[in-house]
């Protein structure tokens, strides 16, 4: 094997990693953000620690459910967000984002059960770079919500 075969194997398996990022939809992608965020001790959840984050400025993304009952309570996250410059994510259902925010139970088989309903949860600190982050920020710069 020469030292041109050598320099071409890596070159080969460069492109692989694009690819998946570009297979990652933006619900996986917010998924993992979320899960990356709660390690990292950087997401916070309910309105009180929201607004909190928000008002103060800590906040770098936020993420509400369009099925929240309280229209006031959409309304001051919205406004929070508009005033402090954070983009925001509509989630479908505040089961899911509960389940994503990582309130819930995981069974045995790796199932989410007993999961809390959240309205809305806050990221203050993403944790490391992932390819994750990568399509997410990439879906907020092209206007996405």
């Amino acid at each position: 094997m020469s030292s041109e075969d050598v320099a071409e194997a890596p070159a080969a398996a460069a492109p692989a990693p694009a690819a998946d990022v570009a297979e990652l939809s933006v619900p996986d992608a917010l998924k993992e953000v979320l899960k990356k965020a709660l390690i990292f001790d950087g997401l916070r959840r309910g309105l009180h620690e929201c607004v909190k984050a928000l008002d103060r400025g800590t906040a770098r993304l936020c993420c509400l459910a369009k099925d929240c009952e309280n229209p006031e309570y959409t309304r001051l996250v919205r406004a929070l967000c508009e005033e402090g410059g954070v983009h925001i994510i509509m989630v479908n259902t505040r089961q899911q984002l509960g389940q994503w925010a990582g309130l819930c139970k995981i069974d045995a088989e790796g199932e989410a059960t007993k999961v809390v309903p959240c309205s809305c949860a806050v990221v203050t600190d993403f944790g490391t770079e992932s390819p994750a982050l990568t399509v997410l920020m990439e879906h907020l710069r092209k206007g996405g919500e």
